[in-house]
């Protein structure tokens, strides 16, 4: 089963479905280092830590949980910086 991108009213392009769950988690992945990267500004420049803060101290189980989804999130992005373009990027050259 494919995803069908409409990138314009000519063209439909199929779009595999591993690719489209990669994209998903690359998404996901970036939300949830955005998250921490601000988070560790406010740490460095106000001392801090709003998911410490939101959810109870940094060593409360749900704080903790969010850590490392960070990190995991993290670990995942290292891999974005060995694709190949073509797995990051649609296709264009129909337009």
């Amino acid at each position: 089963m494919n995803a069908i991108i409409h990138s314009d009213a000519e063209s439909v392009r199929k779009i595999p479905n591993k690719e489209v769950f990669l994209n998903m988690w690359d998404k996901i992945a970036l939300i949830l280092l955005i998250i921490g990267g601000i988070n560790w500004g406010l740490v460095g420049i106000f001392e801090l830590d709003l998911v410490a803060w939101l959810f109870g101290g940094a060593a409360s189980i749900l704080s903790r949980t969010i850590y490392i989804l960070v990190a995991i999130s993290a670990v995942w992005c290292i891999s974005l910086l060995f694709r190949r373009n073509e797995e990051l990027a649609y296709d264009t050259s129909n337009r």
